[in-house]
């Protein structure tokens, strides 16, 4: 029988972003979430980098997506001096290599500015029953009003993959409290945590 054989590699491809850490300003003793996606063939690999080292320290962990797209770093609690700095998130494959950067800036109680985000209301733990539905509710303020997205054992909540299961609502926007995020959630066995930062 006649074969068509194919080139090896026909597909590989560079890694490319699909979501890029964005800039940070964090209050000393609290926590930063840094998020970094790529795509690539083969799949890239991701690693965190501060002033050229691999970030290696029992107050940073790096947290892997389920599907290997990416990771977040988190920091916690901030420290001010030592944590201040640039965070390099590079992804590689076969390939090729490409970089990216974020910069954390920690700020002591008595340097906050005026308008810093601060969450007005937390979302409530909460016990329910399997296959019943769960509300949370977090509200925040600030000028700019803050956005404000939320982390599932730690890594973004991805809306577009649920299933419908989670779902999320937006007040109007004249609230005293700013924006209101609701998101509606068939329980798992897993914790729903929030993070507020500043529109730029």
């Amino acid at each position: 029988p006649y074969h068509v054989q194919r080139p090896l590699n026909l597909l590989s491809c560079m890694p490319s972003f699909i979501k890029s850490p964005d800039d940070q300003t964090g209050i000393s003793g609290g926590v930063a979430s840094f998020v970094c996606q790529a795509v690539g063939d083969p799949k890239p690999r991701i690693t965190w980098m501060k002033k050229g080292k691999k970030v290696s320290s029992q107050r940073f962990e790096v947290i892997e997506f389920d599907d290997g797209s990416g990771s977040v770093l988190r920091i916690q609690p901030l420290r001010t001096h030592r944590d201040e700095a640039i965070y390099e998130c590079t992804a590689i494959n076969s390939v090729g290599e490409i970089n990216t950067s974020a910069k954390l800036t920690v700020l002591e109680e008595d340097q906050i500015p005026h308008g810093f985000p601060t969450i007005d209301m937390g979302p409530q733990l909460k016990v329910v029953e399997r296959t019943r539905t769960a509300t949370m509710l977090c509200a925040a303020s600030g000028n700019p009003d803050p956005e404000i997205s939320w982390f599932k054992d730690f890594l973004p909540v991805d809306i577009n993959s649920s299933n419908g299961r989670i779902k999320q609502l937006r007040s109007g926007t004249e609230s005293p409290h700013g924006p209101h995020i609701l998101y509606m959630v068939i329980p798992e066995k897993h914790s729903i945590l929030h993070h507020v930062k500043h529109t730029q």
